[in-house]
């Protein structure tokens, strides 16, 4: 298992520096001229020139690269053009936002969606079923930003029952901790302030979390109809095993071995994908303030968060393939074997 992961981390290394070249060469070639956006329409040209000159855009864009890449690998992402802060203690404070978000939003999309996907595998063909593979079609095709406005008009412009933004009321802001406020509001003891947080988290992680439910659901039914026609489902059956432990203990468990590959990815999506959700509720994550960089051609902080979600990607590839061995001991990684 060590010399598998120590090769996937290998592996990772030239996708990350393709990954970098894509995102370098797409801000340079597509991104407007930074100078004028910083400085305004109305600076001169000599201003524009020394701006660019300050911050290495005068120099060729393979030199640019290269100071990039050699500051990443001691990892400075470099600095805003706007802010002047470090671009990687930028995301530092911002990161935590978006973990929760997303964390909570897969909870919720893997409870519901491997709930609905079982219980249309288990009664196939009937209502139940027909409509939960209503809800999942809705589920993808409503885009994020559309369902997180229904949302917000309906529990916080109608109900009056949830709010329609921010993360928590900022005099109860916990102040240090792991950023996850959820756990330092728990953690805390702090009722009114955990409270609070989980009121502002509910509606943009189901508006999140919408997509990926469908998804699950969609891929749980399909691996759970395959499982319950396996010979040793069909065995168990025979020998009187009742029909609740056989879908709990040996269809499920199996069923959930390709769910677990659809459940990691779409947390990486989660995590890297937040972009229009966090905007739509003015969620101080990496994903608003991503977009925001981007309309301003912000270049470093965009390539920043770009190797953020690549690194992410592969570490969540690693874990699911990982958990394939937990959730299926035939499962053997060694050297030999790849």
């Amino acid at each position: 298992m060590i010399k598998y992961v120590a090769k996937r981390l290998l592996q990772a290394i030239p996708v990350l520096i393709g990954l970098s070249i894509v995102v370098f060469l797409i801000m340079r070639v597509f991104s407007p001229d930074p100078a004028p956006v910083v400085l305004g329409e109305h600076a001169t040209a000599q201003a524009k020139e020394a701006w660019r000159e300050a911050n290495g855009l005068h120099e060729p864009i393979v030199t640019q690269y290269l100071n990039f890449m050699f500051g990443a690998l001691r990892g400075d992402l470099g600095a805003s053009y706007y802010t002047h802060a470090s671009v990687a203690s930028e995301l530092a404070s911002r990161f935590p936002a978006t973990v929760e978000l997303a964390l909570v939003a897969i909870v919720f999309a893997s409870v519901i969606g491997v709930f609905l996907g079982v219980i249309s595998a288990v009664h196939k063909g009937s209502f139940i079923d027909g409509l939960s593979m209503i809800l999942a079609l809705v589920g993808v095709s409503i885009p994020i930003f559309w369902s997180g406005v229904l949302l917000i008009i309906l529990f916080a412009g109608v109900l009056h029952i949830l709010p329609s933004g921010g993360r928590i009321d900022p005099m109860l802001a916990p102040v240090g901790g792991t950023g996850l406020f959820l756990i330092d509001t728990l953690f805390s003891g702090d009722t009114e302030a955990l409270i609070d947080a989980l009121a502002h988290i509910l509606l943009p992680a189901l508006a999140l979390s919408l997509y990926s439910m469908a998804i699950i659901t969609r891929m749980t039914r399909s691996s759970m109809l395959e499982t319950l026609n396996e010979d040793y489902v069909r065995t168990a059956r025979a020998k009187g095993v009742s029909r609740g432990r056989v879908n709990r203990h040996h269809a499920l468990r199996n069923a959930l071995l390709p769910v677990s590959t659809v459940i990691g990815l779409q947390l990486g999506s989660l995590l890297g994908g937040a972009l229009l959700t966090e905007t739509v509720f003015a969620w101080p994550g990496i994903g608003k303030y991503v977009v925001d960089c981007i309309l301003k051609s912000d270049f470093p902080v965009v390539q920043g968060v770009v190797l953020l979600i690549g690194v992410i990607f592969i570490v969540i590839n690693l874990v699911v393939d990982i958990v394939y061995a937990y959730l299926d001991p035939r499962i053997k990684y060694s050297q030999e074997e790849r």
